[in-house]
């Protein structure tokens, strides 16, 4: 049971560093401006709730198998990061992109590549570990 829960990292990581090197560059690649901010818009929500969802698959696993060590805390980090990302920082960017606000974009855009790669290190770690 306790492999179920990294079966789900392994999969979140897989779903991440698909996004990141596949998916993104070739929006960027294929869509004009206006068509690859609104795919962006429409696609990333879906990715934020995903991974999430997949998160609270694997802490409620932990849970139920009584396993509160290590891993159970960074998938749980990971999930939270998740959920601030899709819930606030998200929205926030929209909103700074929206009113021209360039430096908040930035820092707020700067921000979220960060947390994703945090959380992409995290989840190697996981998996190295196991």
């Amino acid at each position: 049971m306790e492999q179920i829960s990294t079966y789900l990292s392994a999969g979140i990581l897989g779903i991440m560093l698909f996004f990141s090197f596949v998916i993104a560059p070739v929006i960027f690649k294929s869509l004009d401006e206006k068509n690859a901010r609104v795919f962006i818009r429409n696609i990333f929500p879906y990715y934020y709730s995903v991974n999430l969802g997949l998160c609270l698959i694997a802490i409620i696993n932990y849970i139920y198998l009584g396993l509160t060590d290590l891993k159970f805390y960074l998938i749980l980090i990971i999930g939270i990061l998740f959920a601030i990302s899709n819930f606030i920082l998200m929205p926030l960017i929209n909103k700074f992109r929206d009113t021209n606000q360039d430096n908040k974009f930035k820092y707020s855009h700067a921000l979220s590549v960060i947390i994703n790669l945090i959380q992409i290190v995290i989840l190697i770690f996981l998996l190295i570990r196991n």
